[in-house]
């Protein structure tokens, strides 16, 4: 999988900006606020059809205008595909694949695949549940895109039981009930497809991201990962029918797979609270390869790789290790410094205020 070509239009800083890109590794360069994380985002937010760095559409619209384009001219085992999208501050996107309008952004997925690593990768160890719950899920959209009509299903239901619950002011009546019977049914046969999805993605990762911790530690420490649902023994839809008074009393839904965990560990210890600072950056590098290792291997074309301001966090004996183990066609790296040693680029792409000034 190749990016070729990005265009970008009134996107965050970059007014107007055209690049060529290719096989191997481009390091994207530039003093700090100039725009190199911004070519990554739009390059991610076609493949995701979301920012990775969080941000609503209006963020990504340079001031004072009213939408912003991305294009995108993607090669996948030798067909080459052209996206396009528009972010319309206030109103709905406008999506292309090929010059043909796409009216649910769900069509986008699958014709580009990117792998992202961001210095904010530490929440997946040391930040709550729903980064960890995220990142399985974005693995699961990456193998297959009908992925995302499970979990858009979900969200829907959560919405319209969350909207019931509150409805209902805490009292059982019997339209109430009958209502909730319906969403129960619904949330309990999503609820657990997603669940399940998710333990049978965990367990492909876990022995890789071990093999890979250890090579990215040299050896001694061990991963330990499990998918944690406090409903698995008698199901959701039971589950869902025991916590019903409590969900009415609080006005909201407190089982199924929105409230689950992951949990991670390295030798035995939760990874959170005991792992130093390093053993969390080198948990997360084996999260993130593993992720890529699988999605590359399930579809047969590896993941576009951003590493956006990675190498600033990292020691040299990690940086080396992390480059050894990437496997890509395509590598994009920002960076505001020197790169290691160990990055051995293709091409200087030079950014400042915006445009590309050379390369």
């Amino acid at each position: 999988m190749l990016v070729q070509r990005l265009w970008l239009t009134d996107f965050r800083n970059h007014r107007s900006t055209t690049l060529d890109l290719s096989r191997g590794v481009t390091a994207v360069i530039g003093d700090n606020g100039q725009g190199k994380t911004n070519l990554l985002e739009a390059i991610a937010w076609m493949s995701r059809g979301t920012s990775f760095r969080g941000a609503p559409v209006e963020a990504l619209v340079r001031d004072g205008v009213a939408a912003a384009v991305i294009r995108l001219e993607v090669e996948k085992q030798g067909r080459t595909t052209l996206l396009e999208a528009e972010l319309v501050v206030g109103g709905r996107n406008r999506l292309q694949v090929n010059g043909n309008r796409i009216r649910r952004q769900r069509y986008l997925l699958g014709h580009l695949r990117t792998t992202v690593f961001a210095p904010d990768d530490l929440v997946l160890v040391k930040g709550g549940p729903a980064a960890r719950r995220g990142y399985l899920d974005d693995l699961l959209v990456d193998l297959h895109p009908g992925n995302h009509v499970i979990q858009a299903d979900l969200d829907r239901i959560l919405r319209q039981r969350n909207s019931l619950l509150r409805q209902a002011g805490g009292r059982a009546a019997p339209d109430v009930v009958a209502s909730l019977d319906v969403w129960d049914a619904k949330l309990g046969e999503v609820g657990e497809a997603l669940a399940l999805a998710r333990c049978d993605l965990l367990d492909e990762i876990m022995p890789i991201a071990g093999s890979l911790l250890e090579s990215l530690t040299g050896g001694g420490s061990t991963i330990q990962m499990a998918y944690v649902r406090t409903w698995a023994d008698g199901g959701l839809t039971t589950a869902l029918a025991e916590a019903r008074s409590d969900d009415l009393r609080r006005g909201t839904s407190t089982v199924g797979p929105h409230r689950d965990e992951v949990r991670l560990h390295i030798d035995g210890l939760p990874a959170r609270s005991h792992a130093s600072q390093g053993e969390q950056r080198s948990l997360v590098i084996a999260l993130r390869l593993a992720g890529h290792r699988v999605v590359a291997a399930r579809t047969g074309s590896e993941p576009v790789v951003l590493l956006d301001d990675v190498f600033s966090e990292l020691d040299r004996r990690r940086s080396a290790s992390l480059m050894s183990l990437l496997s890509a066609t395509q590598t994009l790296v920002t960076t505001a410094a020197d790169l290691p040693e160990s990055v051995v680029t293709d091409r200087f792409i030079r950014i400042h205020d915006g445009a590309v000034v050379s390369g």
